[in-house]
Order: C-alpha cells, then structure tokens, then sequence
C-alpha cells in the first residue's frame, strides 16, 4: 500500500517562492553583463558598418546611403516585441547609425534655424546627434548651402496637414538643381511658451505656418492678442523670452531652451496635424523597393494639356502620392505642376511615363527618387 505524502504547508510555498526569486545583488549583476554585452555588440556594428562605408567608397558611391539606413531601422523596429516601444528603438538605432557615419566623416546638414525650431528637431529626428547640424536664417539658405557644396545635406519643410504646401520651398525648386534623397513627416505639436500669465498676453510671436494651425484656438482663448509673424518658431520664443507681454507658439524644448513657462500644450487645432520635410542633396537615394518620385513639369496652357499630362501616369499605372500647382514667377497664368509617385526613377513604369512626358510637357525635371518614409503615428515626434 503506497505511503501518502504529508501536505505542505502554505508557509513552505512561500519560502520556497521567495528563495527562488533573485536577489538584488544577482539582478544588478546580470544587467551589469547584459550592458557590457551591448556595449561590445555596438561597436562591432560600427566597425561592419564603417567597413561597408569605405567598400562603397572604393566603388566610387556616397559612404551613406539614406535611404539604406532608414530601411535597416524600419527592418529592426519592426522586429520589436516590447516592451520597448518602438520609438526607443528607433532612437536607439538611430543614434548608433550617426555614431557610425561619424568613425568616417562629419557630415553637415543644413536646416532652418535657429536651434530648437521645429526643423531642427526634424534633423535630429532623422540624423542623430553625430552630425553637424548648421543653422541658416532661411529656406532659400539651405538650398544654397546644398547647391554650393557647403552642406551635405539640408533639410526643407515640403507640406503641412493643415495648410498644404509650403510655397517658398516649391520656389526654390524651381531655381536650383537639387535632389530630393529623403523624407520626414512627422506631428507637430504647439505649445503656448511666455514668461508672463496668459491674461497678460499681448503679442503671439510665430512662423505664419504655426499661427494658422493654432487660429482657431488663439481666436478662443486669446482673442484680444495681436498676432505677429516671424521667421522661426524658435525666434519667437527668443521674443518671448524678452518681451514683457509677449508669448511664443512653438515647441516645449525650445521653451525649455529659453527658460520659458508652458502656458498652454498642444494648441493645434487639428490633432493629427504633421508636416512633412524633404532631405535635399546632390543625388537621388538608390532603390529601397519602398520608394517615392518626385518631379515638376510645365504642360501649354490650353485645354487637355494637363489633362492628358496626368493621364500618362493612370496609363502606367503610377499611383500619385502628391500634386500642387505653382505659379511660375513673372509669367502670366503659367504654372509649373508638382507631382509625386509611388516608384524610384530606375523603375521600368517610371521611364515609361518620363518618356511620355518629355513629349506632352515644355519643361520637365525629376527632383529625385527616395525611400519613403515608413514611421508610423505610435514613432512621430515634434517638428518643423
């Protein structure tokens, strides 16, 4: 006859749960190996990726490929199982990929400043902290910048959800031979920023982009305040900083930046508001398989021309991302079209319809082929 077991106590399944759970010592000294093995598996990354780097050099191509990078992140943060959020990864990795460009060379890239503006923080969003990133006091600035060679590369606010395109950006296209290499769309996020109460506010200070995306709210909540139009965000919270009755709308690290109060968070009237930026260079990026065309073209003004102009992309089947009109400057009802596509420039359906175009179109110009940006809403940050 088999002998039973004596029961356990409750007491006994406590002790023997707790002798079971590591201690403080052992947890901190397993997270002490798991730092020194990142800290070894990061600098090995480095080293592979300054290895690839110098091979492309050898062959004659750029050392850094963006649209490369930014598909090796999007691979990794897809691989993501928590519970990390995404975003972390891709700061993570993105500050890994600067460090490595940064064991080849500095690369400099061009932005609308000052410091803590939204284009800054776009920069950073996209390069890192491993670059050099140069402030100029307008968008033209950084075209020149790129077209003169002083800069690798810029970057250039494109479009905004709430107002559409962003006209003196489309004007400069137009003038210089740049290449678009990237893109960043990202949210953006107003705060209200001064140093005094809200009922003292006289003045709002802003980019005109930012005021328009915050009338509504302004038109409640501060009806009685002058609006004044600047030429950055982060000027404005310059302004703030030093005007009695003054406020800024802008970012909350420029607020910070300039030691100013937070008066109001996320003053945008539409919440999903985002702007999307280009990266311009001297050379289109090579092909991702997830890629965006970029071009403009001038058709005869008469009726169908830009009709039958639209209709070579239905015919190859080009899903257009984006079309604006602009007027072109000193010419009467002449105006150039912008256009994007789904398709890098090397792609057969793409030749096609450029071929198409040539015959339909007075003036015709591919401003670049890149990777499209694949963020999505739960990876944005603040910028413009």
């Amino acid at each position: 006859m088999a002998r039973s077991r004596p029961a356990k106590k409750s007491g006994d399944k406590t002790k023997t749960s707790s002798a079971r759970a590591p201690s403080l010592a052992a947890l901190q000294s397993k997270l002490d190996r798991l730092d020194r093995e990142l800290l070894r598996l990061a600098n090995e990354r480095a080293c592979v990726s300054v290895q690839i780097g110098k091979l492309h050099q050898a062959a004659g191509q750029p050392a850094f490929v963006l649209g490369q990078e930014e598909e090796a992140i999007a691979r990794v943060v897809g691989l993501t199982k928590g519970p990390l959020s995404q975003r972390t990864i891709r700061a993570v990795f993105r500050e890994l990929v600067s460090g490595s460009r940064l064991l080849l060379r500095t690369l400099r890239v061009a932005f609308l400043g000052p410091l803590y503006s939204y284009s800054h923080l776009a920069a950073i969003h996209r390069f890192g902290q491993g670059v050099e990133l140069t402030p100029v006091g307008s968008i033209a600035a950084v075209f020149e910048e790129v077209n003169r060679g002083h800069s690798d590369f810029g970057l250039v606010p494109i479009e905004n959800s709430t107002d559409g395109r962003v006209a003196d950006t489309l004007d400069m296209f137009t003038r210089l031979p740049v290449r678009i290499c990237g893109e960043i769309e990202l949210e953006i996020h107003h705060a209200l920023l001064g140093k005094c109460s809200r009922a003292e506010i006289k003045e709002v200070y802003s980019r005109p982009q930012a005021l328009s995306q915050c009338r509504n709210w302004l038109a409640k909540h501060l009806p009685a305040a002058r609006t004044i139009e600047v030429t950055s965000t982060s000027t404005a919270a310059q302004l703030a900083n030093e005007k009695p009755g003054a406020a800024a709308i802008a970012s909350l690290q420029a607020g910070i930046h300039y030691g100013l109060n937070v008066l109001a968070e996320q003053i945008e009237d539409n919440p999903d508001n985002t702007t999307r930026f280009a990266v311009i260079g001297d050379h289109s990026s090579p092909r991702t398989g997830h890629d965006k065309t970029a071009m403009m073209f001038q058709v005869e003004h008469r009726p169908g021309s830009l009709a039958d102009a639209i209709n070579v992309f239905k015919r190859n089947r080009l899903n257009l991302t984006w079309i604006e009109s602009f007027p072109i400057p000193g010419s009467k009802r002449a105006y150039l079209f912008f256009v994007e596509m789904e398709g890098h420039e090397t792609d057969a359906p793409v030749r096609r319809a450029v071929a198409a175009l040539q015959q339909k179109t007075l003036r015709l110009e591919i401003l670049g082929s890149f990777a499209a940006d694949r963020t999505n809403g739960t990876e944005r940050t603040a910028e413009m």
